[in-house]
């Protein structure tokens, strides 16, 4: 009688009913297993790093019983913000990456929609191969292509001469700095970024441009109120996933293009980070400066996230 009173308490009911579900989906969950693991290690485990921030780092000490600092544990975190050149380097990244964001993020949507207009497939396929092939390519050969293109005795140049118009700093002037690092960031993401656009334009209702093309409406007008429309949602996700990109710029890139010409624009928090961190091994102070950074970023996701909310539909949470 006790026994079966046991059995069927809800409790017990539900850790059988998860029993069978984890024994039925086994497999299912080994495969995510390694992707958990992943992000618990190189990811949530190294949030306890952030304790640096607030820490006289002594590294015969470790993280764990390195002293807590002077003024409550705020003064890495009071310097950096009466830092005047960390201010530089903040107002550097926010305007390359907004200038980066505002132009490289609508180009994808462009070459989708381009490309969705296609009626030639092995012309279509041959274009989206030669936008896609940039992606594949490492910071290292980029760059190693903008230096034989842009250089003082580069091709650019070399045409330039020839028409009488004069070498160009472009590598080394920081006016040409912004441009060279967009530009870049467009020819090697604006393919392989349309996929998931030309993935959002083919789930449109086919039937919706029957009935526009039978009212009258050309491909301007359709693109207009059918196309764009219907991958709205896409585009606004993705532009909330890019606010959180907001402060991340491609260190290694940086590093490979900046010269003593133009650092004053591309010394970024992330180059900076590296070079007090790494470099000058002061590592209390680049852990703060790269957790303000995180602050800001999630700053800008909330903010993002919200105004969507708000005007649109669409949001990610």
């Amino acid at each position: 009688m006790n026994a079966s009173i046991t059995d069927n308490r809800p409790g017990r009911g539900r850790w059988r009913r998860l029993r069978r579900v984890l024994v039925r989906d086994r497999y299912l969950y080994l495969i995510m297993l390694l992707p958990l693991l992943y992000y618990l290690l190189f990811c949530y485990f190294p949030m306890y790093g952030v304790t640096l921030a607030f820490k006289d780092f002594k590294p015969k000490l470790g993280i764990l019983y390195s002293p807590w600092t002077s003024q409550g544990g705020m003064k890495y975190i009071l310097s950096i913000v009466r830092d005047p050149y960390f201010w530089t380097v903040f107002r550097n990244t926010i305007v390359l990456n907004l200038l980066n964001l505002l132009i490289t993020f609508p180009a994808p949507i462009i070459l989708a929609l381009l490309l969705n207009e296609l009626n030639n497939r092995r012309y279509k396929r041959v274009v989206q191969m030669v936008t896609y092939l940039p992606h594949f390519l490492s910071v290292v050969v980029v760059v190693g292509l903008m230096n034989s293109l842009f250089s003082s005795s580069g091709i650019v140049n070399s045409m330039l001469e020839g028409l009488g118009l004069g070498p160009y700093p472009f590598l080394n002037a920081a006016q040409y700095f912004r441009p060279m690092y967009i530009g870049s960031n467009i020819w090697q993401r604006i393919g392989w970024d349309s996929i998931i656009f030309l993935a959002a334009l083919s789930t449109l209702d086919m039937q919706l441009y029957e009935a526009a093309r039978i009212d009258g409406a050309g491909r301007w007008k359709q693109t207009i109120h059918i196309t764009i429309p219907g991958i709205m949602p896409t585009i606004i996700i993705m532009l909330i996933l890019s606010m959180g990109r907001i402060m991340n710029v491609s260190y290694q890139k940086i590093l490979l293009m900046m010269t003593g010409s133009n650092q004053s624009v591309s010394d970024v928090i992330t180059t900076y980070v590296y070079r007090r961190g790494i470099t000058n091994a002061d590592f209390s102070y680049a852990t703060g400066v790269n957790l303000f950074q995180s602050l800001v970023t999630l700053m800008f996701v909330i903010l993002t996230n919200a105004l969507s909310r708000r005007f649109t539909e669409t949001s990610l949470w």
